[in-house]
């Protein structure tokens, strides 16, 4: 409990110092000033009393002085030294001659260093002998000294008592000023100050300060009033700040939406298992869990649906489950387990095999029945790693390795994990590179209009060749590309190689509309409408002769924004189309917000046309959902003339594909274009 102040430093001690010392110096003040005014006043009566005396003593003097009788002269004089004030008397004729006069010494006084600076030490006074006889005659003077001395030491006396006086009533109001000051600030203050002590400030809401007695309705009633309020505030305060504490400290170790801890504490626990795995010589299995194509779940529903699915997912992936010692979210749609105390991966198999086999059941959600299927990296300690961070490294890299080669699997790591992980990162290092070291080039492949078998246009496809590498298929440097934001400037490229081939192929006479393929990417940059617009400028390319293709990933990852671009780019007279479209989500409701001008088969379908009766069906439901919506419809891999006459006949309106010709260079598509059986027609 704190200390009350020293006894010295208390407000009431301070309080008693100040009203005595504040009452001292204004009873001081105006004693001084009365005994300045009495000092002006003893003046006034010594000055009354001299000329009273000269008053009385005047009429003898005169006599005697008209008379010249030194006798009368002296009699005035010891008159006048009856009065012990009067030091000096002496009657004189007009021409000096003294009839009579008399002297003696001043009084010695202890008290004259003071008092004669304010009465002077003597005081002299006279009067002129006058005879009126019938005229006014003027025969000499009487003339006295006074010894101020008396008169000064009745003023000492009455100073006195006026100074003390006043000194006692101003001790006497100071004691009175200070008992009522402690009667009503200083005891209540330490009343309060009492009770201040006795709360907790741990809970500061228990303790109740009492107010003083008789002062429940002043200022300090509503000082303790309010300070009670307060501490009440500051307690609850205090109780959500503990629960908020608590809660981000869950936050902190925990996924809000499905409850599992998150990454940073599944780490924690899975170096705390490493160790005791080392002590005990056992093997300890990571698996890192994603779920195949997450994305289109929040497109084809919402994204409620897609957290709710979240947490399904997380419950049955965790659920009856006694060798899994952690289960946690690593974030967005990967999760992460540890199965301990394992003998050989074969245990590890048939878990991942049971979790893939409940995983793949059907989700009830919202009267939804949702599939999905997920992809699971392995990694195993101490064979693949002794760490915690680089187990859960390789069981990521090896599960997100394993979706590019198929998916609903599990896949061990290996260490040519390690390899294509370095692989991947030298690529990329390369691709960097690739446009200031002039390593690309773009290819043209015809599309021919079905109705009068004309090439209506061509799609531009790029080309790398790696000083080392050699052919480097965009499949493997697109996704690449996108991920670094490379893709960027990459398809500028080929937007200008397009128009500037375009340009040098118009000045010849020959008018092909080309295709370029816009990435996701692409689709997010702000200024893409402006820099087609500049490229076709620069070029004199008429925005008519150029298409740009989109996928169906590509709008979906933000289909307003696509849906705001591809109008913009359309309302400049560029028509549009959907690439591979059928691979994705093939979704009737996007199709028709989408401001485009046609619908473009993947070539995995048409590869099996004819051979595979759910391609055949699924090129069928394309070409009729085109239709419905006036969509032109064009087939991409185009082989045989069975697939084109097929295609014709369901009303497909344009093919491409090696059936017509292989992706060639500039130089060689020309030789194609002239060779070809119809001149192609020019575009409006």
């Amino acid at each position: 409990m704190t200390e009350l102040h020293p006894q010295n430093q208390r407000l009431s001690i301070k309080l008693l110092r100040w009203v005595i010392l504040t009452a001292l110096i204004a009873g001081g003040l105006l004693s001084i000033g009365q005994i300045a005014l009495d000092a002006f006043r003893a003046m006034e009566e010594l000055n009354t009393q001299a000329t009273q005396i000269l008053d009385v003593v005047k009429d003898p003097a005169t006599q005697a002085v008209y008379s010249i009788d030194p006798e009368l002269a002296e009699q005035v004089v010891e008159g006048l030294f009856q009065q012990r004030e009067i030091r000096y008397a002496g009657i004189g004729h007009p021409d000096d001659t003294l009839l009579a006069e008399r002297t003696r010494s001043l009084r010695e006084a202890p008290f004259r260093w003071l008092t004669d600076p304010i009465f002077d030490k003597e005081k002299e006074f006279s009067v002129k002998l006058i005879k009126n006889e019938p005229q006014p005659v003027y025969y000499g003077d009487l003339v006295v000294t006074v010894d101020t001395v008396y008169k000064a030491e009745l003023f000492l006396d009455r100073s006195v008592v006026v100074f003390a006086s006043g000194i006692l009533r101003a001790g006497i109001l100071a004691a009175i000023l200070f008992l009522v000051y402690h009667y009503l600030l200083t005891r209540p203050l330490s009343d309060i100050i009492q009770s201040l002590l006795k709360v907790n400030p741990s809970e500061p809401g228990r303790q109740t300060i009492i107010a003083p007695k008789n002062h429940e309705n002043d200022e300090f009633g509503v000082w303790v009033s309010t300070a009670n309020d307060l501490l009440e505030e500051i307690s609850d305060n205090q109780e959500k700040r503990r629960a908020a504490e608590a809660r981000v400290l869950k936050l902190s170790q925990y996924d809000p939406l499905t409850g599992l801890p998150n990454r940073l504490m599944f780490r924690n626990h899975l170096q705390s298992t490493l160790d005791d795995a080392e002590r005990a010589g056992h093997k300890v299995a990571v698996l890192c869990c994603g779920i195949d194509d997450f994305k289109s779940i929040n497109s084809q529903f919402n994204y409620t649906i897609g957290d709710q699915l979240l947490q399904a997912f997380a419950e049955r992936l965790t659920s009856n489950h006694g060798s899994l010692h952690t289960a946690s979210r690593l974030g967005g749609d990967q999760f992460s387990l540890i199965q301990y105390n394992i003998h050989n991966a074969y245990n590890v198999a048939e878990l991942a095999e049971d979790l893939l086999k409940r995983l793949s059941e059907p989700f009830e959600i919202d009267n939804f029945s949702i599939n999905l299927y997920s992809t699971i990296g392995i990694t195993i300690f101490p064979d693949d790693g002794q760490t915690a961070d680089e187990l859960l490294q390789k069981s990521e890299q090896t599960m997100t390795l394993a979706k590019t080669v198929s998916r609903n699997q599990f896949q061990f790591y290996v260490a040519s994990v390690d390899s294509e992980m370095r692989e991947r990162k030298l690529m990329e290092k390369d691709l960097s590179k690739a446009l200031t070291n002039n390593e690309f080039h773009i290819v043209f492949q015809p599309q021919i209009d079905y109705k009068d078998n004309s090439i209506i246009g061509a799609e531009v496809l790029i080309r790398w060749i790696h000083p080392t590498r050699g052919f480097v298929p965009p499949d493997i440097f697109i996704p690449i590309a996108e991920d670094n934001g490379s893709i960027i400037d990459i398809g500028n490229w080929v937007l200008d190689e397009a128009c500037k081939q375009a340009s040098i192929w118009q000045k010849q006479g020959h008018f092909i509309k080309l295709a370029i393929n816009l990435s996701a990417v692409q689709l997010k940059d702000s200024t893409i409408e402006k820099y087609i617009q500049s490229t076709l400028e620069k070029h004199g390319i008429a925005p008519q002769y150029l298409e740009v293709e989109i996928t169906e990933t590509g709008v979906m990852e933000n289909l307003a924004k696509a849906v705001s671009t591809l109008t913009q780019i359309k309302k400049s007279g560029i028509t549009t189309a959907i690439d591979d479209f059928g691979t994705g989500y093939s979704s009737l409701s996007y199709l028709k917000r989408l401001p485009i001008d046609k619908v473009k088969i993947d070539k995995q379908f048409v590869h099996d046309l004819l051979v595979d009766e759910d391609d055949t069906s699924i090129v069928n439901a394309i070409i009729q959902l085109s239709k419905s919506l006036h969509l032109n419809v064009i087939a991409e891999g185009v082989e045989t003339e069975e697939q084109e006459a097929y295609l014709i006949s369901r009303g497909c309106d344009m093919g491409q594909g090696y059936y017509y010709s292989k992706p060639a260079p500039a130089d060689e598509f020309l030789d194609y274009l002239l060779a070809y059986s119809k001149t192609p027609s020019q575009i409006d």
